[in-house]
C-alpha cells in the first residue's frame, strides 16, 4: 500500500508540473537571482558600514552580525511554515504568526509546571523547556488543525474568495492574541528569570551565548528535516503535487485533506518552535507573533514562495539587516526594514531568490 501511494503521489507531482508550471528562470539583468543577491549584499555591507561611522567597532558589528544569523533561525522556523500553508492551501494566514506566540506561551506554562533542572551543558536552559518544546509543538499543531476543520475548511468548501480566507485568518489572529491576554496577562515573561547566561569567547573577539548557537542549529536541523521530508516521503511528495494542482492531486488518488492537515500540522509546531526560540533569546510578550508577522512574510517573498530554503537566506537576510540597522537606528524600526528589503526584492525579482519551476 505504501509503495502504492507513493507512486501515485510521484505520478500526481509528474502531471502537476507538466499542467501547471510556471516559467521561472532568471531573466537577464537586475531580474537575475544573481544580480539581486549582489544588491541584497551591497544593502548589507552599506548597513555594516553606517554602524562602523555612527561609532560602533567593528567587533561589535560582527557581534550584531552574528546576533542577526541566529534571528534568521528564527524567523525562518515561522517563515518555513508560512510558506508551507501558503503553497499548499494557497491564502495567506495572518493567524500564523499567533502560533509563535501560542508555542512560546505553552512551554512557559510547561516550565512553571515541572520542576526546574540543572542547566544543559552552558546553555541557560534545563530539560524541563526541551519537554516545553515538544509539548507546545504537539498542542500548536491540534490547535491548527482543529481551526482548520472549524474556520478554514467549510470556507474552502464554499470556494470563497481569497479575501474571504484572508479576512478570517486576521480574525483568528486577534481571537488568538486575546486568548493569551486573557490566560498569561500583558506582562513580559522569561522563562528563567535571574538566571546567569554567560557569553562563550570565540575567535575574533567574537562574544555569543550557548543558547544563541542552539537556536541557529536547531533552526538548520529542522529546515533539513522538512527538506528530506519534502522530497523523499510520501507525504511530502504529495504535499508537492498537491500545492501544484489541488484538483488534479484528488483525482490521482491523493487524499488532499489529510495533506491539509500535516500542512497545518508541521506549518504550526515549526512556529511554536520558533515562538520559543524567540522567547529563549529575548522575552515572550503577547504581541511578538504579530510583531514578527511582517518579517516572517518579508522572509518567505524574498526567498520565494514554496521554497524551504529561500525561507531560510530571506530569514536570515532579514534578521541581520535587522541587527545591523539597530547601530544607528532605534530597534523599534526592524519591521520596517523588512518591509523596505521585501519591496527592493519584488521590484527587482516579484518571484523572489530561490523560486520554484
Amino acid at each position: 500500500m505504501a509503495e502504492t501511494a507513493n507512486a501515485l503521489a510521484d505520478d500526481a507531482l509528474e502531471a502537476s508540473a507538466e499542467s501547471g508550471s510556471v516559467d521561472v528562470r532568471d531573466s537577464g539583468g537586475v531580474r537575475s537571482a544573481r544580480f539581486v543577491g549582489g544588491v541584497l549584499l551591497l544593502v548589507l555591507i552599506g548597513m555594516w558600514v553606517a554602524g562602523w561611522l555612527s561609532g560602533t567597532s567593528a567587533q561589535d558589528m560582527l557581534s550584531l552580525t552574528a546576533w542577526g544569523v541566529m534571528l534568521g533561525g528564527i524567523i525562518a522556523l515561522g517563515g518555513i511554515g508560512l510558506t508551507l500553508c501558503y503553497g499548499v492551501l494557497k491564502f495567506p494566514n495572518f493567524a500564523h504568526g499567533e502560533f509563535v506566540t501560542l508555542g512560546a506561551y505553552v512551554t512557559y506554562g510547561v516550565v512553571l509546571v515541572l520542576p526546574q533542572s540543572n542547566p544543559i551543558w552552558r546553555f541557560s536552559f534545563g530539560w524541563e523547556l526541551l519537554v516545553g518544546l515538544l509539548l507546545a509543538a504537539i498542542i500548536t499543531a491540534v490547535v491548527a488543525i482543529v481551526i482548520d476543520r472549524l474556520l478554514y475548511r467549510p470556507l474552502r468548501k464554499h470556494q470563497s474568495p481569497l479575501v474571504l480566507l484572508a479576512m478570517a485568518s486576521l480574525g483568528m489572529e486577534f481571537l488568538l492574541r486575546g486568548i493569551v491576554y486573557l490566560i498569561w496577562g500583558s506582562d513580559f515573561h522569561f522563562y528563567y528569570s535571574g538566571r546567569a547566561n554567560p557569553a562563550l569567547e570565540l575567535p575574533l573577539g567574537l562574544r555569543l551565548q550557548a543558547d544563541q548557537l542552539f537556536v541557529f542549529a536547531l533552526a538548520l536541523i529542522l529546515v533539513i528535516l522538512l527538506y528530506w521530508m519534502l522530497n523523499y516521503t510520501r507525504i511530502g511528495k504529495a504535499m508537492r503535487a498537491t500545492a501544484d494542482n489541488p484538483d488534479l492531486a484528488q483525482v490521482r488518488g491523493i487524499n488532499t485533506e489529510q495533506v491539509v492537515a500535516w500542512t497545518w500540522a508541521i506549518g504550526a509546531g515549526m512556529a511554536a518552535v520558533g515562538g520559543v526560540m524567540y522567547g529563549l533569546a529575548s522575552q515572550m510578550r503577547p504581541d511578538m507573533g504579530f510583531v514578527l508577522l511582517l518579517p516572517l512574510f518579508a522572509a518567505v517573498i524574498m526567498g520565494g514562495i514554496g521554497s524551504a530554503w529561500g525561507a531560510l537566506v530571506g530569514a536570515i537576510i532579514i534578521g541581520i539587516a535587522m541587527q545591523l540597522t539597530s547601530a544607528f537606528l532605534n530597534p523599534a524600526y526592524g519591521p520596517a526594514v523588512a518591509f523596505v528589503l521585501m519591496v527592493l526584492v519584488l521590484l527587482m525579482r516579484p518571484q523572489g531568490l530561490f523560486a520554484q519551476r
